[in-house]
């Protein structure tokens, strides 16, 4: 769906179904605000609103709360919300009043009509993954200040035309931070099992005690761990939710090169990667903008209500594009409909332990990105995972991260399976290495398997995803692969797996010709491939 011209095709329709009443009365609704409900007595005579009292007692003081006066002037002037803008910088209280208004006169809300997901040519376009770590030192400290410390893992799939023009992108952004931060819906990770941080149980701003991450509690927690679009209405900015923030920024990137990209970034984006306004109270952001053309400056008018950065802390989205797009590889297909995102997380006790008898752990995000045709089944698949474990782990190339800063573990530090010491993580360390972390595509021929690459042995099962539906591959995996998620092959050793071979129908065993070569497990502790895969399965939409 074409979704920043949805968004404002559905404000009009909005706007337009209150132009006018049909009775007289006064009117109780409700509605959601930006920190809970806000309530509208309103009363209408003659057609037009000449009562209104707004009650919202959970919205912020400084913003939500300061916006509800002159909401209420606004609205009683015009006597309809009908080309009434919304607060500058309160936004979603602002849809939180027009919607208990609505709610109050029993109008229902109208929704753009969804656009049917239609297969059009893809032949001749390109797509990729990219995946990038952002570190972030903060927000702030915990009231018995301790410090607050999140990193995020932001996912892009991206397709482009032959001239590298971006076609259409999704993004998502999954945030891992401490658990003293006063977030309820936070995907809160105290350290590896063993570790323990500050806990603010109930998101009210103080420490409750402390957090102890046990082998249970990490096998448990992680594979729960929701992205930004998963939080959907729970992930709210002054403007709207992420969700609907990214939204306008990915319709903004349509038809945009790398370079184009990057110009806009340079030219229009202040030094906290936020866009440009007129009006800017910085010298060098004014500055900026003055030196902008029209066409520059009108750029600002398509990213009305999206005010987060493209790359912070927060998450380096730019930069996940840009890698997308470095990472494009040919669409052997000629039509496909929808496109769609999927990340998950899983968690390893393992592999073993070091020379000193101390765990091994790791944990797995995988990012999968799909086009699918009009009946639902897979044109193209692209898979990524990033490792994160600990530093005692045998693997030069690893992503070693011992802890959040302030912690520590064991290291071997040049891979012989012999520990050396302490790796001690500092703010200065944690900056600095994670955002060098790297995919297993990115590893290139250093991830090796015993038929290969990890690289090529998952373009082996990219390969056999296509032509098939989500229903279909679950089938696959039910019956033909074993507990540990690897494809079953004749001569099966285990008699469970031998008797699934033999109830496998002809079509079904020539499926492991087609995986020659692809021996790795689509769903263990290494990574849910098959998971991720689902979840962009279902959310997939319509291309542009």
């Amino acid at each position: 769906m074409k979704k920043l011209l949805s968004m404002i095709l559905l404000t009009a329709l909005l706007v337009n179904a209150v132009a006018a009443f049909a009775e007289d009365g006064v009117f109780q609704g409700e509605a959601n605000g930006y920190g809970g409900p806000i309530t509208a007595e309103v009363t209408v005579e003659g057609g037009k609103i000449t009562g209104l009292t707004l009650t919202g007692e959970q919205e912020t003081e400084a913003i939500g709360g300061q916006a509800l006066a002159p909401l209420t002037e606004a609205i009683l002037a015009a006597g309809t919300i009908d080309g009434v803008d919304a607060y500058t910088g309160a936004t979603w209280t602002s849809n939180g009043v027009f919607a208990a208004v609505r709610n109050a006169l029993g109008i229902e809300e109208e929704s753009a009509e969804a656009e049917q997901a239609e297969d059009i040519s893809v032949s001749g376009l390109r797509h990729g993954l990219g995946v990038v770590v952002t570190p972030r030192l903060g927000p702030g400290k915990d009231d018995q200040e301790v410090p607050v410390y999140s990193f995020n893992v932001v996912v892009a799939y991206v397709i482009s035309d032959a001239d590298g023009r971006i076609a259409d992108v999704e993004t998502d952004i999954l945030e891992i931070i401490t658990p003293n931060h006063d977030g309820a819906e936070d995907n809160a990770f105290p350290g590896w099992p063993g570790m323990s941080y500050n806990n603010d149980a109930d998101g009210d701003g103080k420490v409750d005690g402390v957090l102890e991450q046990t082998p249970e509690t990490f096998t448990a927690t992680l594979p729960a761990f929701r992205t930004k679009r998963d939080l959907g209405d729970l992930y709210k900015m002054n403007s709207g939710t992420w969700t609907q923030e990214m939204n306008i920024f990915e319709a903004f990137f349509i038809g945009k090169t790398a370079e184009e990209l990057e110009t806009f970034f340079a030219r229009q984006t202040a030094a906290n990667g936020r866009v440009i306004r007129e009006g800017a109270e910085k010298e060098e952001d004014l500055a900026k903008w003055n030196a902008l053309t029209d066409e520059e400056k009108a750029y600002v008018d398509a990213l009305s209500g999206a005010t987060m950065s493209l790359s912070d802390a927060h998450g380096d989205i730019l930069g996940a594009v840009l890698k997308a797009l470095e990472n494009q590889e040919a669409i052997h297909a000629d039509t496909a409909a929808s496109i769609g995102m999927g990340v998950v997380v899983t968690p390893r006790l393992g592999p073993g332990k070091d020379d000193q008898e101390v765990p091994v752990y790791s944990f797995n995000v995988i990012a999968s990105g799909v086009l699918l045709d009009e009946a639902g089944r897979i044109a193209a698949a692209k898979e990524d995972i990033l490792e994160i474990i600990t530093p005692n782990h045998d693997g030069a190339e690893d992503n070693a991260f011992p802890g959040w800063p302030g912690m520590s573990y064991n290291n071997d530090a040049d891979g012989d399976g012999k520990v050396d010491g302490m790796l001690e993580q500092t703010p200065d360390t944690f900056t600095a290495t994670l955002p060098a972390f790297r995919t297993k595509r990115d590893l290139g021929d250093l991830y090796k398997m015993n038929s290969g690459t990890w690289t090529q042995e998952m373009n082996i099962f990219e390969a056999f995803f296509i032509g098939k539906t989500a229903e279909e591959l679950e089938t696959f995996f039910a019956r033909q692969t074993a507990a540990n998620g690897r494809v079953i092959r004749e001569g099966a050793e285990k008699e469970e797996d031998l008797a699934k071979w033999n109830a496998l129908t002809d079509e079904e065993k020539a499926y492991v010709d087609a995986l020659s070569g692809a021996t790795m497990s689509l769903s263990d502790a290494h990574g849910d491939i098959l998971g991720a895969l689902l979840k962009a399965i279902g959310q997939a939409t319509a291309l542009k």
